[in-house]
C-alpha cells in the first residue's frame, strides 16, 4: 500500500476489505512445525515448493534500524539488498542495506532515499550491474552503480502530457526488458506505465487509470515475463485485484484474477512467477499463470504498526516484494512499520 505520506484513502479502503475478509475467515494457510512441541523449524509451501521460514533474517547494525521495507534484489555474487524507508529511532538515514549470502552487514548508504524509498530493480547489462531506484515521495526513478553512484535520473516524463505538476507523479517500480527499454510504473501516481528506450529517452504511456481492459488502478509492480516464446510485461494491477499482461509495446493480452488479493509485485525463476500479495501471503503461479501453492497465508494485517513481538510465526503480514535468490530459496520484504525480511529456505 502507499506509505505515509501517500493517499490515506487506498489505505482506508483495504483496512476495511481486511478487516472483512479476517471476519469472515477467508485467510486459510498452511503451516507446520517439524516436531510435535512446535519449537522446531515452521515449514510452509506443498509437494515440490516448500519452504523453512526465517523470519528478520540478516544481522543488521545496531544503528540501523528498519522502517517499511519495500524493495529486494539479489546481485551476481549473492548480495542481498534490502530498500527500507528508514524508522524514526534509527541512528543512520541510510535506507540501502547489503548483506551477504549469509546475511552478514557488508554496507548500507541511500540516505536521500530515506522515506521514499519503494521499488528496487537489479539488471545485467553486459559485464555490469545496475540498481533502478523509484522514489514516489521525490518524484524520480535513479539508475546507479551496485554502489550507490548515479548513472541518470528521471524525474516527470512530461513528454507524456498527462501531469500538470511533478507531485502528480509517484512512481512505484521499474522493469527492463531484453533490449534495455525499461517501464516505469505510476503506481501511486496516475495509474499510467510509462516506456523509456535504453537511452532513457521517453517513447510512449499506456495503461491510464481504470477498471477496464487495459486500464490500470494502482499499477503497483510490473516486470518482463521471458517465461514464454514471446516475453511480455505483466503488471500488477493492485487495486483491481488481478495482473494484466501486455506486449512489450503497450498492447493488452489479457488478465489474470483467480488466487490473488493485493497483488504487489514479480519474480521468477524457471516456469515458477513469485507474487507478493499485501493481503498477508506470497502466492507461487506455474508457466500458465495458476496456483502451484500459498505461502504463509495469514489474517493478522491488523499487526502492521506493531511490535515485532506481536507478529504470529509462520504468517505473514504485509508482503510488499520478493525474490528467487540463485539456489531457489525465496527472499520477502514486508510493508511494516519495523520492518521485516523473511528467507524461505527450499526444502528437497
Amino acid at each position: 500500500m502507499p506509505q505515509p505520506g501517500s493517499s490515506g484513502r487506498s489505505r482506508r479502503e483495504f483496512l476495511q476489505t481486511a478487516g472483512a475478509a479476517s471476519a469472515l475467515g477467508v485467510f486459510p494457510f498452511f503451516v507446520r512445525a517439524s516436531d510435535k512441541s512446535g519449537l522446531g523449524p515452521i515449514v510452509l509451501g506443498a509437494g515440490d515448493h516448500q519452504y523453512e521460514c526465517e523470519h528478520d533474517w540478516g544481522g543488521l547494525p545496531a544503528h540501523i534500524r528498519y522502517g517499511n521495507t519495500h524493495g529486494v534484489c539479489e546481485d551476481s555474487r549473492g548480495r542481498i539488498y534490502i530498500k527500507h524507508t528508514v524508522h524514526a529511532t534509527s541512528d543512520s538515514d541510510d535506507a540501502i542495506v547489503v548483506f551477504d549470502a549469509d546475511g552478514k552487514f557488508i554496507t548500507s548508504w541511500g540516505a536521500e532515499f530515506k522515506g521514499g524509498a519503494h521499488g528496487l530493480h537489479l539488471n545485467k547489462e553486459g559485464a555490469e550491474e545496475f540498481l533502478y531506484l523509484c522514489d514516489p515521495n521525490r518524484h524520480l526513478v535513479v539508475k546507479t552503480t551496485l554502489d550507490g553512484k548515479d548513472v541518470w535520473r528521471l524525474g516527470v516524463p512530461e513528454a507524456s502530457g498527462l501531469y500538470a505538476s511533478q507531485d502528480e507523479y509517484r512512481p512505484t517500480n521499474i522493469a527492463v526488458a531484453p533490449n534495455g527499454d525499461f517501464y516505469v510504473a505510476d503506481g501511486y501516481g496516475k495509474s499510467w506505465i510509462h516506456l523509456y528506450n535504453a537511452k532513457a529517452e521517453y517513447l510512449r504511456s499506456f495503461g491510464g487509470p481504470g477498471n477496464q481492459l487495459g486500464q490500470v488502478s494502482c499499477p503497483h509492480g510490473l516486470m518482463v515475463d521471458t517465461r514464454h516464446d514471446q516475453p511480455e510485461l505483466i503488471v500488477a494491477d493492485r487495486s483491481n485485484r488481478r495482473i494484466q499482461r501486455f506486449t512489450l509495446d503497450g498492447r493488452v493480452l489479457g488478465v489474470v484474477t483467480d488466487e490473488l488479493r493485493l497483488p504487489c509485485h514479480f519474480h521468477t525463476r524457471g516456469s515458477d512467477l513469485l507474487i507478493p500479495d499485501l493481503e498477508a501471503r506470497v502466492s507461487i503461479f506455474g508457466k500458465d499463470n495458476t496456483l502451484i501453492t500459498h505461502l504463509g497465508d495469514g489474517t493478522n494485517y491488523g499487526l502492521r504498526a506493531e511490535p515485532r513481538e506481536k507478529f504470529v510465526p509462520g504468517q505473514f503480514i504485509a508482503p510488499h516484494s520478493g525474490i528467487f535468490d540463485h539456489q531457489g530459496n525465496i527472499f520477502i520484504v514486508e510493508w511494516v512499520e519495523v520492518g521485516r525480511v523473511t528467507k524461505l529456505r527450499k526444502l528437497g
